[in-house]
């Protein structure tokens, strides 16, 4: 019911945010045409995973390791450049964007090694070293190009080792590591990063989406990692400027997404203008992908907006109950990774379009619109519905279940 009401509220709302594409396109079926059809592929995939057992995900961790690792490579060497960062493949007129897969990739294989190393005081000591070995390489190569997914992934896998017990003395140890890492990529952010060359390069990526719908194709003008530094560095000085500005003197020029996006909220009234109505969707950026939510609490208001994050939450909640059934500790682990994923994600997402967060780039999971990262939501959620009908449950559950009669008898005189 999750999956069939966050896909209801992405079918609706990317409708009515995708006004632009509309416009630019000449047909106003076509974006919504393309977004269900990406949405019903997306439900075949879930149902066909949801059929396979949980156990035989495990057989597929080393091809998927070996495709993800593959893919990332080749997409930093020859991969599709947008929005300033080349992130996808362009594969039979269809892109796809590696890092959705290594994402699902690298929770199934960090899901196996906390499993299996699983002893009677919590997860052995050397656990914690396998799983570095394992993701440290695939998140260097996703953070070259998309630093926010890299840094979501990281998240989402120290907290799956947190719940799979490994010893607090070493995920301490390596929150340390971390934090002298982020000072670290901070201070070099700030010291090679060009404020005026990402200001070039966003202002030539937003005339492009306001021509054609889409994230324009940017020429990489410094080379390496240079280049992603820019745009890091003018959106963390956005971020942190508290400066407060009149609205008379905002340069939506400049920065188009945060204010048009604060436009679309601050214009809701608290209860929204109702589906369809929106304004500020014309002159959104990436309306219908990275701010959708903005959108939503637009047309939909406050309630519209809680709404779709009570159901993110439902998805959390019902996830750990289906882990909390598992007899085994393979199949409780990847289901409680997925979830964490989608629903982390999905509070970046909801952040950075109310302005807790600097800009991302992370869409809405199962709700913008966009082609790899809905279709691998769907599979994520046919994970999750897979662990919960083949998985083995625990003993006290299915004696319970056996022993519950299916009807109370009504003794009368």
């Amino acid at each position: 019911m999750v999956l069939f009401l966050l896909c209801t509220i992405s079918i609706i709302e990317v409708f009515s945010a995708s006004s632009m594409l509309t416009y630019k396109g000449g047909n106003y079926l076509s974006p919504i045409i393309k977004h269900a059809a990406t949405i019903i592929c997306g439900i075949f995939m879930a149902v066909l995973i949801l059929n396979i057992d949980c156990r035989y995900f495990k057989i597929a961790t080393v091809f998927l390791l070996f495709i993800s690792f593959f893919t990332l490579i080749y997409v930093l060497l020859w991969g599709k450049a947008e929005n300033d960062a080349s992130r996808w493949i362009g594969f039979a007129g269809f892109q796809f964007q590696p890092s959705e897969l290594a994402k699902g990739t690298l929770v199934l294989a960090t899901a196996q090694v906390l499993s299996a190393m699983q002893t009677e005081n919590g997860a052995d000591k050397k656990t914690m070293k396998y799983i570095l070995y394992l993701t440290v390489p695939f998140l260097v190569l996703i953070a070259g190009e998309n630093l926010s997914t890299a840094v979501l992934l990281g998240a989402v896998i120290l907290m799956m080792m947190f719940i799979g017990h490994v010893p607090m003395r070493q995920i301490g140890k390596l929150l340390g590591v971390i934090m002298i890492g982020v000072v670290a990529i901070f201070t070099f952010v700030m010291v090679v990063g060009d404020e005026e060359e990402a200001n070039s390069k966003q202002q030539l990526t937003e005339k492009t989406v306001s021509a054609n719908g889409n994230g324009g194709e940017v020429k990489k003008k410094r080379g390496g990692i240079l280049h992603r530094a820019d745009t890091w560095k003018e959106r963390i000085k956005d971020f942190l400027n508290s400066k407060e500005v009149p609205p008379e003197e905002y340069d939506l020029a400049e920065n188009q997404q945060v204010g048009y996006a604060n436009i679309a909220i601050a214009s809701s009234h608290i209860v929204g203008k109702m589906p369809g109505n929106s304004e500020a969707r014309d002159f959104l950026p990436q309306a219908f992908s990275d701010f959708i939510y903005a959108i939503i609490i637009e047309e939909m208001g406050i309630w519209g907006a809680a709404i779709v994050a009570l159901l993110y939450i439902i998805l959390l909640f019902q996830s750990g109950r289906i882990a909390a059934r598992c007899a085994n500790k393979f199949p409780a682990y990847l289901v409680m990774g997925l979830a964490l994923l989608m629903v982390t994600q999905a509070l970046f997402n909801m952040a950075v379009a109310v302005g807790l967060a600097p800009v991302t780039g992370q869409p809405l999971p199962l709700v913008s619109k966009g082609g790899s990262s809905t279709v691998f939501c769907c599979i994520y959620i046919g994970a999750i519905l897979s662990v919960s009908r083949s998985a083995k449950q625990r003993d006290d559950i299915s004696d319970n279940r056996k022993k519950k009669p299916a009807y109370e008898t009504v003794e009368t005189n």
